[in-house]
């Protein structure tokens, strides 16, 4: 009985693939490689006379932005990263282009109206919430709206953002997005929850954006299983 166990026993640890374990060192590997790779990127940016976005939104967005691209669920190498735990008042999104490492575009944008006055401090997933939702999206196809040229976002977390689309969170232009409301007003005008950036950029930005590029909503409040 005793001789008939053991050989099971043999066999089943014999028949175990180890290579398909990974080994500690190779996760050691993998995270710091991943950290080396945010930060020659984060170095060799041009900035096009912009400023750089903080280092740690731009980690947890090109952590992401590298795992959703192996998935398969973005197509271009292009990442909007919007920093909402900055004044509104601030240029807190950026787009990059990430095979040249260039800022396309760094811009004023709007958080949404129950999301808080100057400063992003109220998340929902919600319709009818007229709150932003942080974490990742796919940017989908442009249309003709009430604003003009908008673009339509696909949330791709679950709980968070998924809703998006259902809840009409789209990008668009709006006039409250300037420097002229930000003086007449003391802070950036407010939207229903969309990206709503300035009159003067949003066709240009939604152009090199749409169809299947990464954008990140940033927020310290919220760590993005994909930014990890």
């Amino acid at each position: 009985m005793h001789f008939k166990i053991l050989t099971i026993a043999l066999f089943y640890f014999a028949s175990i693939n180890y290579s398909l374990i990974p080994k500690p060192n190779t996760l050691i590997h993998s995270a710091i490689h991943s950290k080396m790779e945010v930060e020659i990127t984060y170095a060799n940016l041009q900035t096009n006379h912009f400023e750089l976005p903080q280092i740690k939104s731009f980690t947890q967005a090109l952590n992401g932005f590298n795992k959703l691209k192996e998935k398969g669920l973005i197509h271009k190498n292009i990442l909007t990263l919007i920093d909402f735990s900055l004044s509104s008042n601030l240029k807190r999104l950026w787009v990059i282009d990430l095979d040249s490492k260039t800022i396309l575009f760094q811009s004023l944008v709007a958080h949404g109206r129950n999301t808080g006055e100057e400063f992003a401090n109220s998340f929902s997933n919600k319709s009818n919430s007229f709150k932003s939702s942080l974490g990742f999206y796919a940017t989908g196809e442009v249309y003709q709206g009430k604003h003009g040229l908008s673009l339509r976002l696909d949330g791709l977390e679950k709980g968070i953002n998924e809703n998006a689309r259902n809840r009409g969170v789209v990008m668009h232009a709006a006039a409250y997005v300037s420097e002229i409301f930000i003086k007449n007003n003391t802070r950036l005008g407010r939207s229903q929850g969309c990206t709503a950036v300035p009159n003067t950029i949003s066709k240009a930005m939604i152009s090199v954006i749409k169809d299947k590029s990464c954008l990140f909503i940033y927020h310290p409040k919220f760590l993005s299983p994909l930014a990890t």
